[in-house]
């Protein structure tokens, strides 16, 4: 008690929803949260490491890109699957590849997992998670495969399997139902798959096709797409109607009469244009 002598308050705390509405009374308005649509899948095998994650990206409810590029490349044997805000997660890996380049430069060997895993998180860390930027890690090194996954905050944690985004809550259903420690190559990319479009088919934030990439000791093999899950369906109907389908009531016709502009060359009397 010397140490603690306020111990919290059982239950739940609403002093942030007391703060809030004060604030808003005095004419502060409280941003609203924002919704990110994305689902991220690693699985780790006896051989190595599989990454999978969908293709769209959202803005708001708009659908902006249907082949949108989550997987990111760290190294040749590491890769990074984002999730999060689409702007975010590409500079940051940009920038964290940059680095992973010139220290593998300089060291005059591969990078570690761990390594990379180390870089990023103490970059967001500093940041407290401002940086909509989700990740899952996975690579082959030194001391074999590794999974990691990042928040946005800048913690981590190392498991066999991993799942993140808005419909990692599908996604982990399946994974929790069918991983195994040693599984091969096709039932891992077959649990990927199957993990994802779960991820897709449940959540209005992922959709279109599953890219996968599968890390070993020989390096990188990508699968863009793996599936498509959410393909484009065919129209039942013909829309194709013919000239005079609708009638036309009344036409008039209006001149345009085109002003005539003199066109010269460029004299030395011509001052430069600024830029």
């Amino acid at each position: 008690m010397s140490l603690c002598p306020d111990l919290p308050r059982p239950g739940f705390s609403f002093d942030n929803c007391k703060r809030n509405a004060a604030l808003e009374s005095r004419g502060y308005k409280s941003k609203g949260f924002v919704k990110t649509g994305t689902t991220i899948v690693g699985v780790c095998y006896k051989d190595g490491v599989v990454l999978g994650a969908d293709s769209r990206a959202t803005g708001g409810n708009i659908v902006a890109d249907k082949f949108c590029d989550k997987l990111h490349k760290m190294s040749n044997k590491i890769f990074c699957a984002g999730a999060g805000t689409a702007s975010d997660c590409d500079k940051v890996t940009e920038m964290i590849r940059g680095q992973i380049a010139l220290l593998e430069l300089n060291s005059g060997r591969d990078v570690r997992v761990a390594s990379v895993v180390r870089i990023i998180k103490q970059y967001l860390y500093r940041y407290q998670g401002h940086i909509g930027c989700a990740l899952i890690i996975g690579g082959y090194d030194a001391t074999g495969c590794h999974l990691h996954s990042i928040a946005p905050h800048g913690s981590s944690m190392e498991l066999p399997y991993l799942t993140m985004g808005s419909g990692s809550l599908a996604a982990t259903a399946v994974l929790e139902s069918r991983w195994k420690p040693d599984l091969d190559l096709e039932a891992t990319k077959k649990l990927v798959r199957d993990a994802t479009a779960a991820g897709i088919l449940n959540d209005l934030g992922s959709g279109s096709s599953v890219n996968m990439v599968v890390l070993t000791k020989k390096g990188n093999e990508t699968f863009y797409p793996y599936d498509i899950v959410c393909a484009k369906g065919v129209r039942s109907g013909l829309y194709d109607f013919p000239s005079g389908t609708t009638k036309v009531l009344r036409t008039k016709v209006i001149p345009y009469e085109i002003e005539k502009v003199e066109v010269r060359g460029a004299s030395e009397e011509d001052e430069p244009m600024d830029i």
